[in-house]
């Protein structure tokens, strides 16, 4: 700890890259400050996970409704503004909640906008605050495509806050983002189309598994248009909007850019104080230091090649806490960090893939069909596949699974992958039964 700066570290963000370590760091007796322009807490509870599963999870139950149709009676739909309704009355209070949880820890939380003045300084609305530490930890934002008419088009914060459905909705892109809401409009009554770049869907993921979803949305009325040059969108007729491609028009309500999301280091003073940065975010070496003395960076801004996640930003931001209170002097050591698509059904994988298995003779895949094991046949699942990555002394390195509970399924396992547990290690853990927990540890 040191009297020489008004902080011993300050943060820039107050997501879940400064949060989830600042908190600890405070309690420890080390004075700290947070800095933010918007809304605390960050994209993930306010404009991404939390806001988008407030409104998925109906989406679920009316999915579940209709293959128990002939079990549960009567017809369910999605009435858009309750659910609206809904999302903002459990999402509507968390940034008031953390930072109350900030605050109550001591640190000094700063509303206003950040920028660096040199090594140990910020500037905050014309006054400077010091610090031992700078840790910048400002996101990441949705893209906008260049193009004409681009100011008729929609982010992803726009569509979390829609009033009203719109009777057909255009998305560019097929990330999470777009491939999630095309999931959500097309369940809440939307006509939707997808208009993608390539011609594959949710890359990262296994194509098998993304075909099978792909394939269900198409069943379910979705559009998708392939190899999408996109010239640009114009005001039509009756307020409709158009997507201008180089073969045809899509007549559409609603424009969502969903074509990913960038780094937020602009104006921040990066440039001045000599901060490296390039389109993936800033630069940092293995102990999240950037090559500015003092400077370090968390969260989705920091390029450390991992996936940009809130996993990933929860476990940088502790690291930090351990490297600045001495627990530690090590390079950060990353796990195995599971991602999940919130479709129906999900996707959801963690550790080696199984395109990186099949191409080496290091690894063995087995692939399960889980449509014919019971506890899936109570809730009629159609599409529910897993495949598990062995290395050669059978250890579990990778999962992926497309099912209803993808993500639990996957969440549950993790214990073998991250502390690469034997098979009689394995044989010691008894789970409840029964569940669909109990069922992914059988096969491992």
């Amino acid at each position: 700890m040191t009297e020489k700066y008004d902080y011993d570290v300050l943060y820039i963000g107050a997501g879940h890259g400064t949060f989830d370590g600042a908190m600890p760091l405070a309690a420890k007796g080390y004075k700290i400050a947070v800095v933010e322009a918007d809304k605390v807490g960050g994209t993930c509870p306010n404009w991404g996970c939390n806001a988008k599963i407030a409104l998925d999870i109906p989406v679920q139950l009316t999915e579940t409704q209709k293959r128990l149709k002939n079990i549960i009676n009567g017809e369910t739909s999605i009435d858009w503004k309750e659910n609206m309704k809904n999302k903002h009355a459990v999402i509507d209070g968390l940034p008031g909640a953390i930072g109350g949880f900030i605050e109550s820890t001591g640190i000094n939380l700063i509303h206003g906008f950040a920028k660096l003045q040199d090594n140990h300084t910020v500037v905050v609305d014309n006054k400077e605050y010091t610090a031992d530490k700078i840790v910048i930890a400002t996101g990441l934002r949705p893209n906008r495509l260049d193009v004409e008419g681009k100011e008729l088009a929609h982010d992803s914060k726009d569509f979390l806050n829609l009033d009203e459905m719109p009777k057909h909705v255009s998305i560019i892109g097929a990330g999470y983002i777009a491939m999630e809401f095309a999931t959500i409009a097309n369940a809440a009554g939307a006509q939707v189309t997808v208009l993608m770049h390539g011609d594959k869907a949710l890359r990262q993921f296994n194509q098998e598994y993304v075909q099978a979803v792909v394939k269900d949305l198409e069943d379910k009325g979705v559009r998708f248009i392939n190899n999408a040059k996109i010239k640009g969108f114009a005001q039509k007729d009756d307020c409709v909007t158009a997507v201008q491609l180089d073969n045809e028009d899509v007549r559409t309500d609603y424009i969502l850019d969903a074509t990913g999301r960038i780094p937020n280091i602009e104006n921040i003073g990066l440039d001045e104080v000599g901060v490296k940065y390039d389109h993936r975010g800033i630069k940092v070496n293995d102990h999240l230091a950037t090559n500015v003395d003092n400077i370090y960076a968390s969260g989705d801004v920091a390029d450390t090649g991992e996936p940009k996640l809130t996993p990933t930003a929860i476990f940088e931001s502790q690291y930090l806490t351990s490297l600045f209170s001495g627990e530690t002097t090590d390079a950060i050591d990353f796990p195995a960090i599971p991602s999940v698509v919130f479709t129906t059904p999900r996707i959801a994988q963690v550790g080696v893939s199984v395109d990186e298995a099949k191409n080496s003779d290091e690894y063995t895949v087995e692939e399960h069909d889980m449509t014919s094991d019971w506890y899936r046949a109570i809730t009629k699942e159609q599409i529910a596949k897993r495949a598990y990555v062995f290395d050669k002394e059978h250890h579990l390195v990778g999962a992926t699974e497309i099912s209803d509970q993808a993500d639990s399924v996957i969440d549950s396992i993790l214990p073998a992958i991250a502390l690469k547990l034997d098979k009689e290690q394995v044989s010691r853990i008894v789970h409840l039964f029964p569940s669909i927990g109990s069922d992914a540890w059988q096969h491992i």
